[in-house]
């Protein structure tokens, strides 16, 4: 965990000067949706769907719908979307391939919740995930040591899956639920040990605990300052807080933006980030999905192995820090979750949740095909 193993408290120091007015421009969601057009624009003009500075062509795009880069064109959208895949092919096509590099190495399977296992829906307490796909996880679990990493609390994403066979990384992997191992001194203060519903032992990993408070002062203030804002939803992640504006109307995004920024700036420690449709306050420490993968890989004995095939699927940003470091490390499978075209790390694709099943259940039929042999 070289990029990740750090002291928190030493950068938590470091970061307590940071103003909001330091953030990225993505933080501010318009800006977002403004960076994909760009960038799904780069995407169409690399392939030669458009050419720049012609203006037939740019009105030929009638829309762009917000962060989901969802591009009704003449054609130029499934064109666009074939020439990206040439560069992530599908992973249900590629499967042959793909497996065929396991030979001697061990699998372990990382998967994202929403838009992952679960379709991106308006009310994020209706995210539920459908049995076949549960099953699904399942069998991949029996076969393969298997996490789910989520934006969503540890709790939450529990409530959703409801297995006892996977294990469990909420607030973007600030609160992990992983296997018995051997305490790092490193680690050890954001440790502590306890059982998972079955009774049995585990680790829970929280190295944002120390945020606790203020992030509890943030949501009250948050859900007081948003109530006149018809749709907007306050999310209590534990460890990160989502502002949800899926149903906000329009008029109203200039407004709720100003309240979330009016109040994030009180809280120095924080970042304001932003995925599909909803804003993000979480502490200022460095670590995401990517440093959860390599935690969990390392509490499972593969840190240091050249015989291991980390597995990430995912469809939104912050799932791009995984696809970094397992590009980093030279070997394994990023896969997003995407219908359009769009900048990532990953190397290879599926279209959506139910492609996600397909693969997995594909996965896990492949492992059984083997009857208990090594797949050696």
């Amino acid at each position: 965990m070289a990029q990740c193993n750090m002291d928190l408290k030493g950068q938590r120091t470091q970061r307590s000067s940071l103003k909001l007015q330091e953030l990225p421009r993505a933080n501010n969601w318009v800006s977002a949706f403004q960076r994909m057009r760009r960038n799904l624009l780069k995407v169409w003009k690399a392939f030669g769907f458009l050419k720049a500075g012609n203006s037939q062509n740019k009105e030929t795009m009638t829309r762009v719908k917000n962060d989901d880069c969802d591009a009704t064109t003449n054609g130029l959208s499934d064109e666009c979307y074939k020439s990206w895949m040439m560069e992530h092919p599908s992973a249900i096509t590629s499967f042959d391939q793909m497996v065929s590099k396991a030979k001697g190495k061990s699998i372990v399977v990382f998967l994202d919740y929403d838009g992952t296992l679960s379709p991106i829906v308006d009310d994020p307490d209706l995210a539920f995930m459908s049995d076949e796909m549960r099953s699904a996880v399942r069998e991949i679990a029996k076969n393969f040591p298997t996490a789910i990493i989520s934006g969503r609390s540890r709790e939450k994403v529990y409530e959703f899956v409801q297995l006892t066979e996977v294990y469990y990384a909420g607030s973007h992997g600030m609160d992990i639920m992983g296997p018995p191992h051997q305490v790092k001194s490193c680690d050890a203060q954001y440790q502590i040990k306890a059982l998972d519903k079955q009774g049995h032992e585990v680790i829970l990993f929280q190295p944002a605990k120390d945020f606790l408070p203020a992030i509890q002062k943030i949501s009250n203030v948050l859900e007081e300052k948003t109530q006149k804002i018809e749709g907007a939803l306050i999310e209590d992640n534990r460890f990160c807080i989502s502002v949800h504006f899926r149903r906000v109307h329009e008029k109203d995004y200039d407004t709720l933006e100003e309240k979330v920024k009016s109040v994030v700036k009180n809280y120095p420690e924080f970042r304001l980030t932003s995925g599909k449709k909803v804003m993000e306050i979480r502490p200022s420490i460095k670590w995401d999905k990517g440093c959860a993968l390599e935690y969990l890989l390392d509490t499972l004995g593969f840190s240091d192995s050249s015989d291991v095939l980390p597995l990430y699927i995912g469809d939104d940003r912050t799932d791009e820090d995984a696809f970094k470091v397992i590009r980093r490390r030279g070997e394994g499978y990023p896969i997003i979750v995407s219908s359009t075209p769009k900048e990532t790390k990953a190397a290879y694709s599926l279209r959506d949740p139910s492609e996600v099943l397909s693969f997995l259940t594909h996965l896990a039929k492949w492992r059984n095909s083997f009857s208990g042999h090594s797949v050696d």
